[in-house]
């Protein structure tokens, strides 16, 4: 069986590194990977690759930024090459991104079994794009790979029949499963140790902001209550925060962050 899985973005990348292995073992399987290049810089996407031990795509498809439109529709056109030259027997989406969308319509369009992982979680509110994404991509999945009941649930609800919702796990576990002992390796940075000289060993207790979502960071007066809200956390214990580029730009915006 030839498996064409297609991921573009981080929430992708940490998703795929279980699947890819588990698929490694199979020698009946012949695994193709192919990155959309929808997050495409070294921070946002290679080092992933690297941490998460993914082997290296098979093909990129480079199509950068851009709107969700052009970056639907360039992918789109992209991927219906790389189809119709592999001619896989499932073309397998993860979780909710631009490029699972755009795998999914490429491959209902060309007569190609689709696969979905993490299918049938919604957050019911459709002004989210990632929202639209799951929706439309379950809509077409000949094969839905559900992470809890509540995604049977969805799937159900909206009309999907029974032979195709398979409850399996979520992917997620198992990456953090795999690479915990991995991460538990890393030292704990400097500045967020505190050590307790009278038992000589290091006490260390921090909290990881992440924090991106268009609904949250674009939406200035949210993210200012979320911003007071951290500020206030910030007193009791340090804070870690990798912020994404989207977020960075509207910490400048509100003064938060230096140009």
């Amino acid at each position: 069986m030839r498996i064409l899985t297609v991921v573009g973005a981080r929430p992708n990348f940490v998703k795929v590194a279980p699947l890819l292995d588990e698929m490694g073992r199979h020698p009946e399987m012949e695994s193709i990977l192919v990155h959309t290049g929808q997050h495409y810089d070294h921070e946002m996407s290679m080092a992933f690759f690297e941490d998460l031990q993914i082997p290296a795509p098979h093909m990129n498809l480079g199509v950068g930024s851009g709107t969700t439109v052009t970056q639907t529709a360039e992918i789109m056109l992209r991927l219906e090459r790389v189809i119709e030259e592999t001619q896989p027997d499932v073309v397998l989406v993860v979780g909710d991104v631009n490029s699972t969308l755009s795998a999914a319509l490429t491959a209902a369009k060309m007569g190609r079994p689709l696969a979905h992982v993490k299918a049938g979680l919604r957050s019911f509110d459709r002004t989210m794009p990632e929202e639209l994404n799951r929706v439309l991509t379950d809509a077409m999945a000949d094969f839905l790979f559900v992470t809890e009941p509540s995604g049977v649930e969805n799937l159900r609800r909206e009309g999907r029949p029974a032979e195709k919702i398979y409850l399996v796990g979520n992917v997620m576990i198992d990456a953090l499963t795999r690479f915990l002992p991995r991460a538990k390796l890393y030292p704990i940075p400097i500045e967020f140790q505190a050590r307790d000289n009278s038992r000589d060993t290091v006490n260390s207790k921090f909290g990881l902001v992440t924090l991106h979502r268009p609904s949250t960071v674009d939406n200035l007066a949210t993210f200012r209550g979320i911003w007071a809200a951290l500020e206030v956390i910030a007193k009791e214990v340090p804070l870690i925060f990798p912020a994404h580029p989207r977020t960075q730009g509207r910490m400048v915006e509100c003064g938060f962050y230096g140009s």
